[in-house]
């Protein structure tokens, strides 16, 4: 599906926008992972037709070549808060005369102040050369009326999340600037095609979706509407890297790549705690030490603000007609009522006033490890754990390899890697988590039953002990916390591939630069075994039938590898992400821990 076949998309509700805090240090951008895959950006050409030409398509059939804006036109920004400054402070910093304009009175002058500060600051923290600061000053103006953004040759907007305020502001603005002036929206919540479906050349709008704070964030979201030309798109995407940003293509549906993709990482989270499964601090830190994560959904809703992030959520939601997989959280919605913001109020899911005490996960206490263990099978996503165990302490003797994947321990209890299914529908079993990568993480989780013996969760306890980990033990949920989010995220990722949102590597990009994820979610899946995350989705959704689980038809098509990775413009015919060699089909996966 092409971005141009994204028409129905509905406006969604006018809500802050969300997911764009980058926690930690706000010093520095983040870098991408290393060995990751090359973001998608269409690299500028000499010698391309005029922008003012803004053909809906080649000629010949191929992708246009984008021409990045020419830095002697101006860039005018409308909207002057947080945004609107970081937006312009980049086009100034890329060498483009810069137009501030804002409708309340004094506000676009307050804007330049604003940004000659920061600008000073860069220069007195040898971020900038004095000469560079003295180039750059001159060409930042503040408007006062919308007729001097005439000159301009790319206009972003950066105002209220409200469909008619843009629409209008656009349409005045139409009448101001020149037919082959660019036209962009910062939204990160309304679509793109409906603000500009009331433009009389919608052809040359776009989607410029920076995140905050803009200077130093490298992601940007180039969205196309319905109407969008490819050319304008490809004009956006080359503007956007010439300014040393990270652009990636994407099709107007409802949260675009980061806060689409990015909401099953919130919504596991909430759902175990409402369930009683583990609290905040214990899913947070099984999530950052080892599932790889930078932070914890708890923590960092905390962090985005409560109302921030479920606004978001349900904005997503009501846009997708309401779908389960986008169903927001109670427990999140009461804090919101409650006015527990987050770190803005002082309280969230955490207390975060003065002298509060840090919440601590909960750990196992010490344990014996196991006199030996043996393993059957060759615990597929969790075949690390293997190496480790034959480097420590405890004797590593070998089972049967053909039988299903699993540790065998001295009393006869059992130790899986988690599938979807429960540790109380066997006798004997503890469920294991999922790692990001067993050699670095930190911490494990456990998920025994009520019919585990003692002696089986001491012996699973002390392996993992001995393995150097700090052991959780959580309650016993199908998928557990670091694997059923992983899945919920590479299910999300194959749905928008296969809903022509963007293509694979637009949206591991986009989660690594934009969520700060340590792996982008099709990445991740290339990784694990084929069939992993369909299988461990199937059997949640057999557990819990409410639809949010039910694997998506991407990844019942699709196993694993890139054979099918689509290019720009939509699918491939045919292709797979898998390997057939070893596929078994969904449900009959070798990687069912001790399931019969």
């Amino acid at each position: 599906m092409t971005a141009d076949e994204q028409s129905a998309t509905p406006p969604a509700p006018a809500v802050p926008t969300e997911g764009r805090t980058l926690p930690g240090d706000l010093g520095r951008t983040i870098p991408s992972t290393p060995n990751a895959d090359p973001p998608q950006t269409v690299l500028p050409q000499a010698g391309s037709e005029p922008a003012a030409a803004r053909p809906t398509a080649p000629r010949d059939g191929r992708a246009p070549v984008g021409v990045p804006l020419d830095p002697a036109r101006p860039v005018a920004v409308v909207g002057t808060g947080t945004m609107g400054q970081g937006i312009a402070q980049i086009a100034l910093a890329a060498g483009h005369p810069v137009h501030l304009y804002d409708t309340a009175p004094g506000r676009a002058a307050e804007a330049a102040t604003a940004i000659g500060a920061r600008i000073d600051r860069l220069v007195a923290k040898g971020r900038m050369a004095p000469s560079e600061r003295d180039a750059a000053l001159p060409r930042l103006t503040a408007a006062s009326e919308p007729s001097e953004l005439a000159g301009a040759g790319l206009v972003i907007e950066a105002v209220v999340e409200d469909l008619t305020a843009k629409q209008e502001l656009f349409r005045s603005l139409e009448d101001v600037v020149a037919d082959d002036c660019l036209l962009a929206t910062n939204t990160s919540s309304l679509s793109v095609t409906a603000i500009a479906g009331a433009l009389r050349l919608p052809g040359r709008f776009v989607g410029l979706h920076f995140f905050n704070p803009a200077p130093l964030l490298p992601l940007v979201e180039v969205v196309s509407g319905f109407a969008t030309a490819q050319q304008s798109a490809a004009d956006a995407l080359a503007t956007v890297a010439a300014w040393g940003k990270t652009p990636v293509s994407c099709a107007d549906l409802p949260g675009f790549i980061v806060n689409r993709v990015a909401r099953p990482f919130y919504a596991e989270g909430f759902a175990l705690h409402e369930d009683r499964i583990a609290d905040p601090a214990t899913i947070d830190a099984v999530l950052r030490e080892s599932g790889g994560f930078r932070m914890g959904p708890f923590e960092l809703t905390d962090l985005i603000g409560q109302d921030v992030n479920a606004a978001v959520t349900r904005s997503v939601w009501e846009a997708n007609f309401q779908s389960p997989k986008f169903t927001p959280s109670l427990s999140q919605r009461r804090l919101v009522d409650a006015g527990l913001l987050g770190r803005k109020t002082g309280r969230g899911w955490y207390d975060h006033t003065e002298g509060a005490p840090s919440p601590e996960p909960q750990v196992a206490a010490p344990a014996e490890p196991p006199a030996y263990v043996i393993a059957e099978g060759g615990l597929g996503a969790a075949a690390a754990l293997l190496e480790l165990i034959a480097g420590s302490d405890v004797p590593l003797r070998r089972g049967d390899e053909a039988v299903r994947s699993q540790l065998v321990l001295p009393g006869g209890g059992r130790l899986a890697l988690t599938d979807g299914s429960m540790s109380g529908e066997f006798d004997d079993l503890v469920h294991f988590d999922l790692a990001f990568d067993y050699r670095e993480a930190t911490r494990i989780a456990l998920a025994p039953s009520p019919r585990t013996s003692e002696r089986t969760l001491r012996e699973a306890i002390g392996l993992f002990q001995a393995l150097g980990k700090q052991v959780s033990v959580i309650g016993d949920a199908p998928g557990m916390i670091v694997a059923r989010t992983v899945a919920m995220l590479i299910d999300f990722a194959a749905d928008a591939v296969t809903k022509g949102v963007a293509t694979e590597d637009a949206i591991d990009t986009a989660m690594k630069l934009g969520a700060n994820y340590p792996l982008g979610p099709l990445a991740w899946h290339r990784r694990l075994p084929p069939d992993w995350a369909h299988t461990l989705l199937q059997n949640v959704h057999t557990r819990i039938p409410s639809g949010r689980y039910g694997p998506g038809l991407a990844l019942f098509q699709h196993p694993h590898t890139g054979a099918g990775r689509h290019a720009e413009g939509g699918p491939t015919t045919g292709g797979r992400w898998g390997n057939e060699a070893g596929h078994t089909g969904p449900g009959r996966s070798g990687n069912r821990g001790a399931n019969g």
